[in-house]
């Protein structure tokens, strides 16, 4: 059973220069860590986005490569990002873009039962014990045949 047009991948709610961009944004409002970063912009969309570490602190070399961002240790040895006079400079050359982004919000999705939630994690996890396993032809087969037949029941509503 393929999925119908209905179910296409989500799209991104930002690109990654896009994101750079916000995160330059956020530390022209203050120095920032890049831990606050994270948590920053889990806050901004409510729990809904927040980019993983191998997001963030790549833009982050790269806003500090292109001069846009200094990072210094702050007194208990932890990097903080600054904004640059360039950096600001860039800001203020791309302040549409900028107000565009702190507006984003995420599209809604309804809020999931936790009981629904941790049974999705179990099979998540299963599948990829499974799958990490080099597993047979007949094997894979016989997985997608259970999560065939888990998507016709709930489809059915029984």
């Amino acid at each position: 059973m393929k999925p119908d047009a209905s179910h296409r991948p989500r799209k991104r709610l930002f690109d990654y220069g896009e994101l750079r961009l916000l995160i330059l944004a956020m530390i022209g409002e203050h120095p920032r860590h890049g831990y606050e970063i994270i948590k920053a912009l889990e806050d901004r969309f409510r729990g809904r986005y927040s980019p993983s570490p191998g997001v963030v602190y790549p833009a982050l070399s790269w806003l500090e490569d292109l001069g846009y961002i200094a990072i210094t240790p702050d007194a208990g040895g932890r990097k903080l990002s600054t904004i640059t006079a360039a950096g600001q400079s860039f800001l203020a050359a791309n302040e549409g873009a900028v107000a565009d982004l702190l507006t984003r919000k995420p599209p809604c999705r309804p809020l999931m039962p936790d009981e629904v939630e941790t049974a999705m994690d179990a099979v998540k996890a299963a599948l990829r014990a499974q799958l990490s396993a080099s597993p047979t032809p007949e094997r894979i087969t016989a997985i997608a045949a259970v999560l065939n037949r888990a998507a016709e029941s709930l489809n059915d509503g029984s």
